[in-house]
């Protein structure tokens, strides 16, 4: 079994929150090549996000392959100290390693599974948005024929996939199956704002996609930052081909993020050359990088979106954020008040607590519900 682990983290930019600086790349890569237990790594960047991808045999979650990624981010940030880069450790939640990185800052997603006899993947990367970035598009992915043209015409892709699905304020999770349970998948993954695709899998229980879902923002009970996700998709022979798990991006759909995390924009798909996103601090932006596996071994990257076929998507997000910016500080630009909570506007809110004063009776009950 092979183990496909990227893990993440924002540990200090320049200029502001736009890109990662050089010197930590290459202290990355220097740490990663030490390991005695990885098969291959690639470390690149998303903006100001640091991505380590790497192959392993040890498994999900395991304690040596988080330690080396919380080791590796910890150097980094140290050297972005040094530099005074912005935002340096932003991502690092904690004071010491506690045998996994889930819940400390980085995101997670990770893949286990028995290489096929090819095995295409695709490595998603996102800057300035949040995980539920990647609803839409995994549903497009695994259950909208018009997309996906196999869940029609192949009979291995033809009998549906399992969605599993994360509920993120009441930390819950449900399994639903597609085609059967279409409409009930729509009705959470809509909710963005609650409702986050963690899992795909095949309906013989084979993982095909998966996508980290750390909320920053719940984890540290205030606005540090955002969440930035990853994301894998496993391609071909018996699930989505690679053009289609890439169609869906040809769509700039609206996400939360943009500038402090506060606002709604499109997401635009970009090269990695591109993915240094500073009008606003966006438009957010999503990198796919193709590998192909070989025994563990990293065949890539190929930049999957340096492709003029998305030129129309990168031109239509330009378009879409001209509109929403001209909104300003209004909704639905900005997120909506759910979504603001762990944002720094109620401590703007909070000094006008004081200086409210209630209604007249005669005015107060046009907003008050009947009690039947």
């Amino acid at each position: 079994m092979i183990t496909l682990s990227v893990i993440k983290a924002d540990i200090g930019s320049y200029v502001g929150h736009s890109q990662v600086h050089p010197d930590l790349i290459e202290i990355a890569k220097k740490e990663l090549k030490k390991s005695k237990f990885l098969i291959d790594f690639y470390v690149t960047n998303c903006g100001d996000d640091l991505e380590l991808i790497m192959t392993h045999t040890k498994g999900r979650d395991n304690k040596q392959v988080h330690g080396l990624a919380w080791d590796v981010f910890m150097k980094c940030t140290e050297h972005a100290k040094k530099l005074k880069l912005y935002g340096a450790g932003q991502d690092i939640l904690a004071t010491a390693f506690s045998g996994n990185v889930k819940g400390m800052g980085p995101g997670v997603a990770e893949l286990e599974f028995e290489e096929r006899k090819s095995e295409p993947v695709i490595v998603f990367l996102a800057d300035k948005t949040a995980p539920c970035y990647m609803n839409l598009p995994m549903f497009r992915m695994f259950a909208d024929p018009f997309c996906t043209a196999g869940l029609v015409i192949d009979p291995k892709v033809h009998v549906g996939f399992k969605f599993e699905i994360y509920d993120i304020k009441e930390a819950k999770k449900i399994m639903l199956n597609s085609p059967e349970e279409m409409y009930d998948i729509l009705a959470l993954i809509g909710i963005t704002s609650r409702y986050v695709i963690k899992n795909v899998f095949k309906k013989d229980g084979e993982p095909a996609a998966t996508v980290s879902a750390e909320k920053l923002s719940i984890m540290a009970g205030e606005y540090v930052g955002k969440d930035d996700p990853v994301a894998i998709v496993r391609c071909q022979s018996g699930l989505p081909a690679v053009g289609e798990v890439l169609e869906p991006f040809s769509f700039p759909h609206l996400v939360p993020g943009f500038m402090r995390g506060s606002h709604h924009g499109p997401i635009m798909p970009v090269s990695n050359k591109d993915s240094h996103p500073r009008r606003f601090d966006g438009p957010p932006r999503v990198v796919a990088l193709g590998f192909q596996l070989c025994n563990g071994k990293l065949i890539g990257p190929v930049d999957m979106f340096d492709d003029p076929s998305f030129d129309r998507a990168r031109q239509m997000s330009n378009e879409i954020s001209d509109y929403m910016r001209r909104h300003g500080p209004f909704q639905p630009h900005l997120l909506g008040e759910d979504e603001l909570e762990y944002t720094t506007l109620p401590e703007v809110l909070k000094k006008m607590d004081k200086r409210f004063v209630k209604l007249p009776e005669s005015e107060s009950r046009s907003f008050k519900k009947i009690q039947k």
